[in-house]
């Protein structure tokens, strides 16, 4: 089985991207964005996670079964979070006090 040789260039490019996303990350805290903070904030996080995921973990060159297991992982994910929220958001509110 062969590695997929990937160039320092690749590598530093993608370091590069990830620190602007991480001040991109910190300049919008700062900001008052209202409701959409969070899915400003989220959205790049999940954009960096998807880049270490692809060239650090070496996923965009492996082999489909990699890939697949990958991809069920975040599947789980999803239904794990879908099942917490339905419990969450179906709880009735209460104030005590």
């Amino acid at each position: 089985m062969t590695e997929h040789v990937v160039p320092r260039s690749i590598y530093f490019l993608i370091f590069a991207i990830l620190i602007v996303f991480t001040a991109i990350t910190t300049t919008v805290a700062y900001l008052d964005l209202g409701v959409f903070g969070p899915v400003v904030a989220l959205t790049i996080a999940v954009v960096k996670a998807t880049l270490v995921i692809l060239f650090f973990m070496h996923v965009r060159y492996s082999t489909r079964l990699t890939k697949l297991v990958v991809v069920g992982g975040f599947f789980w994910l999803g239904i794990l979070l879908a099942l917490t929220l339905s419990d969450y958001l179906t709880r009735g509110w209460r104030t005590y006090g």
